[in-house]
């Protein structure tokens, strides 16, 4: 009977402490999601104070009484934010179009057909993830600008149609096909596009998701490039036209309007991932694991 209790017992203090950590665990990423989300909430916040509002705080005030939609008004008026936007949809699903042809068949290439050297070939490539992003900007703007690409759309997207990084994650997603499908679609008569298109594509498909949702966020965010390339307004992005309007004085003396810009330019993206999120972590787990 004694031997019952103290069982009963160890049982009751391993709940405890199983109760314990799990609430020190939730408090603390409560803790961190609250510091990683409270930029975001200062940013719509100001954008919806008025500019006397905002100037006149002392301390910055984590809330407001009067909000106000003018900022949203202001910053589509300060600069042609509505084209910005068009011009950055425009290189996005080009950029990313474009990106995907390339890496899908560079990847089967990599993990299906035999050509000698392949091994090596695909070593070297993956040296290329070693060079400093500074140096392959240099590179690609003394190129663009030597066949006189500058302010081109052709100019903003050359560059970015393919990634070392993408093809790998899409490569190790191809190779973990079992090799009998491969090998029956061949006996059957099918081409190496169609097996492409008819089995690697729907298997892997949540990596494909993932892939192009990434490279939606980084041309969505590009900025060094497009700074570099364009200086005429009529091909600003997003990310020129924030800065067009810091040059410009006003975002420097408008803080709240400035903040509604960039709420404008951050929402789509927040939606894209919320939608997504889980594609994205599931095309990135099955990509980085082998066998």
């Amino acid at each position: 009977m004694k031997k019952a209790v103290d069982y009963e017992k160890v049982e009751r203090n391993a709940l405890i402490r199983n109760r314990a950590s799990k609430t020190v665990i939730y408090i603390l990423l409560g803790l961190w999601g609250l510091m990683v989300l409270f930029p975001f909430y200062w940013m719509i916040l100001s954008s919806v104070k008025s500019y006397a509002a905002y100037n006149a705080e002392y301390y910055p005030k984590l809330f407001t009484l009067s909000p106000t939609m003018e900022n949203y008004k202001e910053a589509f008026t300060a600069v042609p934010l509505g084209k910005y936007l068009l011009n950055t949809l425009i290189f996005t699903v080009s950029t990313t179009a474009l990106m995907l042809g390339v890496t899908v068949l560079a990847a089967f290439a990599f993990a299906r057909l035999n050509f000698r050297g392949k091994n090596l070939l695909f070593s070297l490539f993956l040296a290329l993830m070693m060079i400093p992003n500074e140096l392959v900007v240099i590179t690609n703007f003394v190129t663009i600008t030597n066949l006189d690409l500058r302010n081109t759309f052709t100019g903003l997207i050359l560059p970015s149609v393919t990634s070392v990084f993408y093809i790998y994650l899409l490569k190790e997603n191809f190779a973990q096909v079992p090799d009998q499908l491969y090998y029956a679609a061949k006996a059957d008569g099918a081409s190496d596009f169609k097996f492409l298109r008819r089995i690697l594509l729907p298997i892997c498909r949540p990596t494909l998701v993932t892939i192009t949702i990434l490279k939606v966020i980084e041309c969505w965010n590009s900025y060094v490039w497009p700074r570099l390339i364009t200086d005429d307004s009529a091909y600003y992005l997003v990310s020129n036209g924030i800065q067009e309007i810091r040059e410009n004085g006003f975002g420097r003396e408008n803080i709240p309007a400035m903040m509604a810009a960039v709420v404008v330019i951050s929402v789509p993206l927040i939606i894209l991932f919320l939608i997504f999120h889980k594609k994205i972590m599931a095309g990135v787990a099955r990509g980085g694991t082998k066998g």
